[in-house]
This record gives C-alpha cells, sequence and structure tokens, in this order.
C-alpha cells in the first residue's frame, strides 16, 4: 500500500508505531508534519524506522494551500493513495487542564481547527489520490473517547468529538468514491502529545485497572495493526466507525477490583 502518515512526533507516538509496522510489511511512506517543527528532528527520527520513507513533507493542516502543495508533492510519486493516517492534535494550554469554563472562543476554535475540521479538510485535499486508489482507500484517524468528559481533557475532549462526527459525514460522501473513513479510540499512551496535557498521568495511570485486557501506556505498538487493517481492502466494508482499541476499558461500566 501507498500510505500518508502524518503527526510523527516522537518514537512513542502511535503514528511513529503506524509507520514502523507499515514499513515491516514493504508498504511504502510518505510523513508529513508542521512545517513549524524543525524538518531535522523528524528525519532524525525517521532514520530510525526500518526503512526510507518515500519522502517528508511539511503540511500545516490549517492552510489550504499547504495541503494542496503536500498532495501535489505525493502525486509526484505515486498516482494514488491506499491509506492516510490523520495523527494531529493540538489545542493551547488554556483549553486544557481544568479551565474549560474560562478558555477563550479563539482557543477553543484553534483546538477544533487542528484537532476535528483538519479531517475534513485533508480527506478533500486527497480525495482525487484516495479515490484513485485500485481496491479503494482508508482514512484513519485517532481519537480519544468524546463520549464522555475526561479530567483536565476539555476543548481538546470537544475537538474529538468533532473529529468522530465528522468521520460519519466523510464515510457518507466519500463513499462512492471508493474511501472508507474511520477512527480509532486507543487509549492514553504516554508520548508527547499525552505528556503535553496537564493532569494526563490521572487518566492513564489507573486505566489497566479497569481495562479487563489490560492496557500498557507505553506501548503504542497495539494501535498499529488495527489501524493498518482499518486502511487495507481486508476493511473494505467497514467505514464510518469508531474502533476501540483500549484494552476493553470502553466496555466497563465500573472499574475491576480484584476479589
Amino acid at each position: 500500500m501507498n500510505l500518508l502518515i502524518t503527526g510523527i512526533t516522537t518514537r512513542s507516538s502511535i503514528a511513529y508505531a503506524v509507520a514502523e509496522e507499515a514499513m515491516k510489511q514493504g508498504h511504502q511512506v510518505v510523513l508529513s508534519n508542521p512545517p513549524g517543527r524543525q524538518p531535522s528532528i523528524l528525519e532524525r527520527i525517521a532514520r530510525r524506522l526500518p526503512a526510507e520513507p518515500v519522502d517528508i513533507l511539511g503540511l500545516d493542516v490549517t492552510d489550504p494551500d499547504q495541503i494542496t502543495a503536500a498532495a501535489e508533492a505525493v502525486a509526484d510519486h505515486w498516482d494514488h493513495v491506499d491509506g492516510l493516517l490523520h495523527s494531529i492534535a493540538y489545542a493551547p494550554a488554556t483549553a486544557l487542564g481544568g479551565g474549560f469554563l474560562d478558555t477563550s472562543w479563539e482557543d477553543a476554535a484553534t483546538a477544533i481547527h487542528i484537532s476535528g475540521y483538519s479531517l475534513k479538510a485533508l480527506a478533500v485535499g486527497f480525495r482525487g489520490l484516495l479515490a484513485a486508489a485500485p481496491d479503494g482507500a482508508g482514512i484513519v484517524s485517532l481519537t480519544f473517547d468524546a463520549s464522555r468528559a475526561w479530567p483536565v481533557y476539555d476543548w481538546m475532549g470537544s475537538a474529538k468529538a468533532v473529529l468522530e462526527n465528522s468521520t460519519k459525514y466523510l464515510a457518507r460522501d466519500l463513499g462512492g468514491d471508493g474511501i472508507r473513513v474511520n477512527t480509532v479510540s486507543a487509549g492514553p499512551i504516554k508520548s508527547l502529545a499525552g505528556g503535553s496535557i496537564p493532569g494526563f498521568d490521572r487518566i492513564a495511570d489507573r486505566w489497566a485497572e479497569s481495562a479487563p485486557a489490560g492496557w500498557d501506556t507505553t506501548d503504542a505498538t497495539v494501535v498499529a495493526g488495527p489501524a493498518l487493517f482499518l486502511m487495507s481492502p481486508a476493511a473494505r466494508a467497514i467505514t464510518g466507525t469508531t474502533l476501540h482499541v483500549d484494552g476493553g476499558y470502553h466496555a466497563m461500566g465500573a472499574p475491576i477490583t480484584a476479589g
């Protein structure tokens, strides 16, 4: 498969785990990251991957011109894209950490634009390449269960609700092009993104107690297989879905206790 994987920040990130597993399986990968990040950082991280990426792109998902330029750059390498991983999330510090009532619209809007609306923007920008995939294409985004309110997550939770709901509408509107759209609701991973949320450990450190299959907050690799499956033709009849990869936490009504 030809895969575009966005949002690698560190080797502990879910996006890195997906890229690593994709390369192990022999897939071709283009990476992207916001242009504000030093390109050398992503290049150093990419050197730890098992194969060389086809390209590394700077991509600001809030800028339509940059999305167009990124699609054109990918088209220079491939005539189609089989899978796209949306691993992009950001919220200003004022939109996290328990100050939900005090967050300004400007900061809330930033979180929603980058973390939620950008899924639609990327899907539309790469629509032509995705629609050209001979066996259909899969867009997969990453979320953190937006069906409930979490401590400290605040406006990022609202942004993820936009992301999850947009998955359904994109599935509706892109299905005729052979493009499937799904999201993976992963349990908490102690990556750079998670660590940037004040009080994140309040959620992460007790997750395994209520996950019947257990949960390791340092292991992002458990998400890689399901994400690649959803991008593959094997998932050709799955779209508009949120797949929980969280050790079963979402299905439990109360914490599991020994006894």
